[in-house]
């Protein structure tokens, strides 16, 4: 591997708003609309960042995978190109759910090829008197990351709360997030920056016309 490695001991990386991990990680390809969209995931090591920010990596565990990602170049070469492959088809997937269309055939299959990856990394355990999904040491691979991420993508798609997956309304943005508000009415990704910046856009557009 080419690239610096980055010093881990520093607030999180990723605006995390999406509600749901899958979504999370579709936002880290940034103004998709645009010619020209930011690619946060860089490289293995801000890939790993994801995986700590969302919680999927303990800090011991992306302490590892920084220490050793120089030592694998083509074990991270490949868990990257599977990242990437996998976000894509969510996207695509998640999209085609959003216009109630048939979602394109490869990205289903590159997702059905995750969940058959982390079938053979995940068990049912007990614990505390009921059975919960645990998954192998993420320790074990260097694209461990993305299998809760496929694993969150397929609950998802089966469960009702797909029918509350919304794209941000700003059109240089589109990120898709969860919407949980009461009326499930919520229009941007973020008031906070996406909301703000329409209403400015909106207010000052009346004003000039007025």
């Amino acid at each position: 591997m080419t690239e610096t490695k980055l010093e881990r001991r520093q607030p999180p990386k990723f605006e995390l708003i999406g509600g749901n991990v899958c979504l999370d990680f579709v936002n880290t390809l940034d103004n998709r609309p645009s010619a020209q969209p930011k690619e946060l995931l860089k490289n293995y090591y801000e890939l790993a960042r994801f995986g700590e920010d969302t919680g999927i990596l303990t800090p011991a565990q992306l302490d590892f995978f920084y220490d050793r990602a120089h030592l694998a170049p083509d074990e991270t070469k490949e868990a990257m190109r599977r990242a990437i492959n996998l976000r894509e088809s969510l996207y695509a997937i998640f999209m085609a759910v959003l216009n109630k269309q048939k979602a394109p055939q490869l990205a289903m299959d590159r997702l059905n090829a995750n969940l058959h990856n982390l079938a053979m990394h995940s068990r049912l355990v007990q614990t505390e008197g009921r059975l919960v999904w645990r998954f192998d040491d993420m320790a074990s691979a260097y694209d461990a990351m993305l299998w809760p991420i496929a694993r969150a993508a397929a609950d998802l798609l089966a469960s009702s709360d797909v029918a509350h997956v919304r794209a941000c309304s700003s059109p240089t943005c589109q990120w898709l997030f969860l919407d949980t508000s009461k009326n499930h009415h919520r229009r941007w990704c973020s008031m906070k920056q996406c909301g703000n910046r329409a209403k400015a856009r909106k207010f000052y557009a009346k004003k000039k016309t007025a």
